[in-house]
């Protein structure tokens, strides 16, 4: 398949920094700085939305080799094994992640968010308002999901 290059267009900056911590993030107050390319009003009109859908690379985060055997998820033995596309981990294809989080303030090149998955020096890839109307109104998840993420976003 043909490749393609993405240039992040800003960074995360908040007091997260080991890749190894995989929950609480709800009270994690991160800052993105947008790169000044994009100009000092690139945000306006981003905090009229109560909350904003971040993408960013897992860059801390090696590309595994081989995808084509399913593991559990986030390598717990308590779970079912699952295939690459049915997670939402940092080991996958391209490293992408995407978080919806909610937006708390916007001041020029700089969107600060809560909830935001992702630590200090992260970069971002695109940033995107939440809109009611790109989003199902009812989600089916498997029950251990509900298990598994309730401490994920807990404060």
């Amino acid at each position: 398949m043909p490749s393609f290059e993405i240039t992040p267009i800003g960074t995360v900056r908040n007091d997260r920094t080991d890749v190894r911590h995989t929950d609480n993030w709800g009270a994690v107050r991160s800052t993105i700085t947008v790169d000044e390319r994009f100009g000092g009003a690139c945000l306006q009109g981003l905090e009229g939305f109560s909350h904003v859908e971040v993408l960013f690379v897992f860059d801390q985060f090696p590309e595994q080799d081989d995808y084509r055997e399913p593991r559990p998820y986030r390598g717990r033995p308590d779970l079912p094994p699952v295939g690459v596309f049915a997670g939402r981990g940092p080991r996958r294809p391209n490293r992408i992640g995407v978080t919806t989080c909610a937006v708390e303030s916007v001041h020029g090149r700089e969107l600060t968010v809560l909830g935001l998955d992702a630590v200090s020096g992260t970069p971002v890839i695109d940033l995107k308002p939440a809109m009611r109307e790109f989003h199902p109104e009812h989600i089916r998840q498997p029950h251990w999901i509900s298990r598994l993420m309730s401490e994920y976003f807990q404060p």
